[in-house]
């Protein structure tokens, strides 16, 4: 009986062990559609969070091709696309930043950090000067940082607002309380004119949602959260970056009233290079005007 015992352990470990390793080295797409008065046509854009410096074919070139079939109307990089831990001296901050350059060649391509990037611009004295030559050669390259800043796209009434906080709201365990002040402090005010267009926020940290819908985000697209790390069945993701079990927001659609947050799983990972039950995720948002 122990004998059989310990061979269904051992094919329960290698199922599982397997499973890790699909899912750590692929992702899926996943569709989202929203309705919104406010925008002018159709706008259909693909999400991309905590690349983390992966490669899912050579220079990401199953990742790109899933993109191009797509064809949307823009890319919009919500972060954490490298990590910020160098390793002989050196960020692999290379994939991260070749896939964008690949994509800004064909795409609009808006940019928001995640702590990541706040993290190497932060510490000089670890990294010195990197995340300003970092941004400047992408900005070569045609792409929007938004770096607590806003873009409006006239043509479809949305305006992309990249919100960059600081490090405090990224801390593990405890979660730092946001003041409802801080957001017009870094972004400015959704003023009654500004209510007239679709505010589109990019917001790594999907732990404030309640904060960004009440400063007047229709749509926060959000990651940082690697869709909980280990999936389980009914009970979604077990562990955040923030060392919280059981996260209230795990990856998928969340609404509060009229206002709307999409939380991408993302497609790499670090430090615990793990992911079960939760492949990689390219998430594609479709938002039908109505005006």
């Amino acid at each position: 009986m122990a004998i059989y015992l310990v061979i269904a352990l051992m094919v329960l470990i290698i199922i599982c062990v397997l499973i890790i390793y699909h899912d750590t080295h692929s992702f899926v797409v996943r569709n989202y559609e929203l309705k919104s008065d406010k925008v002018k046509g159709n706008f259909k854009f693909v999400f991309l969070s905590d690349l983390h410096g992966y490669v899912f074919g050579q220079n990401n070139e199953k990742l790109i091709a899933a993109i191009d079939e797509i064809n949307p109307d823009a890319v919009i990089c919500g972060g954490d696309m490298f990590t910020a831990h160098a390793k002989d001296g050196k960020i692999k901050f290379e994939p991260g930043f070749d896939l964008v350059k690949n994509l800004s060649g064909k795409y609009k391509v808006y940019y928001a950090n995640g702590n990541h990037e706040y993290k190497v611009k932060s510490f000089t004295k670890e990294f010195g000067n990197f995340y300003d030559r970092y941004k400047s050669r992408l900005k070569k390259e045609g792409v929007v940082f938004l770096e607590n800043d806003a873009v409006l796209l006239e043509d479809k009434n949305i305006r992309i607002t990249g919100l960059d906080l600081n490090l405090e709201y990224f801390r593990k365990v405890v979660k730092r309380k946001m003041d409802p002040s801080l957001m017009v402090r870094l972004v400015g005010n959704v003023n009654d004119k500004e209510k007239e267009k679709f505010n589109l926020l990019i917001a790594h940290n999907p732990q404030y949602f309640e904060n960004y819908a009440s400063w007047g985000a229709d749509l926060t697209m959000s990651g940082h959260v690697h869709g909980g790390i280990v999936r389980l069945p009914i009970l979604g993701g077990v562990i955040s970056p923030s060392i919280a079990l059981f996260p209230k927001y795990d990856g998928g659609l969340y609404r509060k009233s009229d206002k709307t947050m999409i939380l991408g799983r993302g497609l790499g990972t670090h430090t615990i290079h793990v992911r079960f039950f939760n492949p990689g995720e390219v998430c594609v948002v479709n938002i039908k005007g109505g005006i």
